[in-house]
């Protein structure tokens, strides 16, 4: 809460148990959770129906953080409750949104060494999860920022899971993966990660699969091949779980990598210059995300607002921090960071336009701003800024 600057007394946490399947646990007499079977599908919507109906009711100012539902009940959940509550994920929303902002950075600076415009990017990701998903949603953003519409933002995306590329022939797939499965390959099965690498030619690889030292050293070799400064983000945590580790990376794409992990690395000295590894994670988004959302009493959390957030971190680089290539600025910098977010974020849900499905059409279009607080809307950005900094709370 120090880090977000929210008096640790105004949050709650919630564990939902609605009971387990893995009879180990229900023979276990020391297990401390609900010990029956888990309840049906039917069942448990009614329940998260009814659980974030009531917490409206008692807690009306609330913003409800989802973490760690399986893949399938974040994705449902989130697309159920998102425009009705002030929720957000921070599995889905925040970690796409804090790889948005670093790969924003990186993709400037692998541009500007191979000469090739921000729309040519190829994004090849590792691990087809509830994160490797929602970064690959969030990150189509950054294309339609480039001019490119949804449909061709989409086809600079490619996804492998467990049984290799992602494509429409291979069979039966989550319905989480199929924004991203491929209908421009039809087989064989590609399995090999050095064979899809060489297929798909990506500017970048990203890791959300938490398997050590899935990108090998021919991977990151063939990457550098590739590209003059390839990007390179194995973002599982912790360490141990990472796809690849700095030293590693730097060493074999001789110094030109771009980087940044889910866990911190040290810097490292290469050939006279100090390289760093920016560290992509969460920590960087939800503080001022939330502590914006809160301020405003948003009404809901939108993907725009979520886009505002990872933009606004984007351009909180300092100049000294650019010039030394960083990709995410300095974590001691954290709380000032997030005043900075959080501004940008209440920026963007005043300028929202308020909606709620409807039973008459897709939706129900309430009025201008998702702000329930709105004397913040004739502050200037100088005076806003000021004023949330105010706001944060310190031990």
């Amino acid at each position: 809460e120090y880090i977000d600057s929210i008096r640790p007394s105004s949050t709650i946490p919630i564990c939902l148990d609605l009971g387990t399947n893995t009879q180990r646990y229900l023979d276990d007499p020391l297990y401390l959770g609900l010990r029956q079977k888990r309840v049906s599908e039917e069942v448990m919507t009614e329940f998260m129906e009814e659980f974030m109906h009531e917490m409206s009711v008692q807690f009306p100012k609330l913003l409800i953080q989802f973490e760690d539902f399986s893949t399938e009940k974040a994705f449902k959940y989130l697309e159920a409750f998102r425009h009705r509550y002030p929720v957000f994920n921070d599995d889905i929303q925040g970690t796409g949104a804090v790889v948005l902002s670093g790969f924003l950075n990186a993709a400037k600076l692998s541009s500007a060494a191979s000469g090739r415009p921000l729309s040519d990017h190829r994004i090849l990701f590792f691990g087809a999860g509830s994160a490797g998903v929602g970064v690959g949603m969030q990150l189509m953003s950054f294309f339609k920022l480039q001019g490119l519409s949804e449909d061709e933002a989409r086809e600079r995306i490619w996804l492998v899971d467990s049984q290799g590329l992602v494509y429409n022939e291979r069979g039966p797939m989550a319905e989480h993966k199929k924004i991203f499965s491929r209908h421009d390959y039809t087989g064989p099965p590609m399995t090999d990660l050095t064979e899809i690498v060489n297929y798909v030619q990506p500017t970048a690889l990203l890791g959300l699969s938490t398997m050590k030292n899935a990108f090998y050293q021919d991977v990151v070799e063939l990457m550098a091949a590739l590209n003059p400064r390839p990007i390179i983000f194995p973002l599982s945590n912790p360490v141990r779980l990472s796809e690849c580790e700095f030293q590693d990376a730097v060493d074999w794409t001789k110094g030109r990598v771009l980087f940044a992990s889910g866990s911190p690395f040290p810097e490292i000295e290469y050939e006279g210059r100090t390289l760093y590894a920016g560290q992509g994670n969460n920590m960087y988004i939800f503080p001022g995300m939330g502590l914006g959302a809160i301020l405003c009493r948003a009404a809901s959390m939108t993907d725009s607002m979520v886009e505002a957030a990872s933009l606004g971190l984007a351009d909180s680089l300092t100049p000294e921090e650019r010039a030394l290539d960083l990709i995410y600025p300095r974590l001691e910098r954290i709380r000032e960071i997030s005043a900075f977010i959080a501004t940008r974020v209440i920026r963007k849900a005043q300028a929202e336009v308020r909606i709620l499905p409807s039973a008459l059409s897709d939706m129900l279009i309430l009025g201008q701003g998702v702000d329930r607080l709105t004397d913040m809307r004739t502050m200037s950005d100088a005076q806003l800024l000021k004023f949330v900094t105010s706001k944060m709370w310190t031990p």
